[in-house]
């Protein structure tokens, strides 16, 4: 007695992700590289800039002083890099789940970076040394663009990995929707955590955090060359 074959195509690794041409692996290529060049250069800059402390200091004072162009670059140029990204995310996801939000909240993560490194803040704390010990007041028009830039770019993100946690999960990929779930919560915590001691430090942790996962999810949607 004869059977009818199933017509029903195997589930594949990333069956709602499209395969990325040249054009957007260089563009997921971006985004995977993004948070190392940012991650890099100011951890490189917080162990030898004189007189900035992790401990007291946010990374945006680094923009300030005579090798402030160093963070400003990182900032704009991690930007960059991560607004090509969402051109990468809008090439291979869409249509499909995420392929609407993930790639405008890309967008304007890598927008926020680059208004944050082109808008400097206003010394505060003490930084750069024998600028005062307290924060600004008031604020210069230019100290206000950089405070709010930063918590937009960080916003978004944050959003990005929710809106990545609803495609995991009509994927069936629970392992990287319990990745991205815990990077959005975490984040948010440390960042929302009420009182101001440590809020340098784990600000710096939430930024490592966010981008160690913007990372993962380019190589994810990259498959190997071939």
């Amino acid at each position: 007695m004869m059977t009818r074959e199933s017509t029903t195509p195997p589930a594949s690794t990333e069956p709602l992700a499209s395969p990325p041409s040249r054009t957007s692996r260089a563009l997921l290529i971006c985004g995977a590289v993004a948070g190392p060049v940012f991650v890099v250069a100011v951890a490189a800059q917080a162990l030898t800039r004189d007189g900035f402390d992790l401990r007291r200091h946010p990374i945006s004072l680094l923009t300030l002083g005579t090798l402030g162009w160093i963070q400003m670059s990182a900032f704009i140029v991690a930007g960059l890099l991560s607004a090509a990204y969402a051109i990468g995310l809008r090439r291979v996801l869409h249509p499909g789940p995420a392929g609407a939000w993930a790639p405008p909240l890309m967008g304007v993560f890598g927008l926020g970076l680059i208004v944050g490194g082109a808008f400097r803040p206003d010394p505060a704390l003490g930084f750069p040394p024998g600028t005062p010990k307290g924060n600004a007041d008031p604020m210069s028009w230019h100290g206000i663009v950089h405070a709010v830039a930063p918590p937009l770019a960080f916003a978004s993100l944050v959003l990005a990995c929710f809106v990545i946690v609803r495609r995991a999960v009509v994927a069936r990929q629970l392992g990287w929707a319990t990745y991205s779930a815990a990077t959005g919560i975490g984040a948010l915590v440390l960042v929302a955590w009420p009182g101001q001691d440590g809020l340098s430090i784990r600000l710096a942790v939430a930024v490592s955090l966010a981008f160690a996962w913007t990372t993962a999810l380019a190589f994810r949607l990259l498959p190997p060359a071939g």
